[in-house]
């Protein structure tokens, strides 16, 4: 088990996937700060109860799985503004919470296996493609910095094609945690291929 800060968000991120946040809280603001200095990830845990923004007496009530974010990009938009972009990383399951110094959120944590590089089978190659093209297009338009999404884009990977799904599609945090939580990279995608309903199209 380790102790590390947590970010609590209504919908949080994917191992690999990009989160773009702005920073402005002053519990917050000191914590992204060290975080970038020192090149240490923090926590974001999914919200079950609770809001993003500090309510006095409000003790948020949060999933039970999560994922470290790695700050990629740091910029300061004005003495108490930050934007960040950063990168999911491991995956872990969260254990006893606490308050910490500023009012942010500590967590014990237990980190979950990474996703071995499983291929893609034939009746679920559509989910590749479907997402391939979409890449694609917004190269072409111009658009792709918009996707949460970033180079290597592993199209061959069962675990990179699910996780990409699970970012992209429009489902309640509630639907999406069992995905982020699935260990199987390959039962994961075939969860994505039964929510889109359309893994047998090319």
């Amino acid at each position: 088990m380790e102790r590390i800060p947590l970010f609590p968000l209504s919908h949080g991120v994917f191992p690999d996937g990009v989160l773009q946040l702005q920073i402005f809280e002053v519990r917050y603001l000191d914590l992204i700060r060290r975080c970038y200095s020192g090149q240490t990830p923090f926590g974001v845990a999914w919200l079950a109860q609770g809001n993003e923004v500090a309510v006095p007496g409000q003790v948020p009530r949060l999933h039970p799985v999560g994922t470290l974010a790695h700050i990629e990009t740091l910029e300061t938009v004005q003495a108490a503004l930050l934007r960040v972009r950063c990168i999911g990383g491991k995956r872990f399951k969260l254990g006893a919470t606490d308050a910490g110094p500023y009012g942010v959120w500590y967590g014990e944590v237990e980190y979950l296996p990474e996703d071995l590089p499983t291929p893609i089978p034939p009746e679920l190659q559509a989910l590749a493609n479907r997402l391939g093209r979409g890449i694609a297009q917004a190269q072409t338009d111009g658009r792709l910095s918009e996707l949460p999404l970033q180079a290597p884009y592993r199209l061959d990977e069962c675990g990179w094609v699910a996780n990409r799904w699970a970012e992209l599609l429009p489902m309640p945090a509630e639907e999406k945690l069992p995905l982020l939580a699935e260990p199987d990279p390959l039962v994961r995608l075939r969860q994505v291929g039964l929510y889109l309903g359309t893994a047998s199209e090319n």
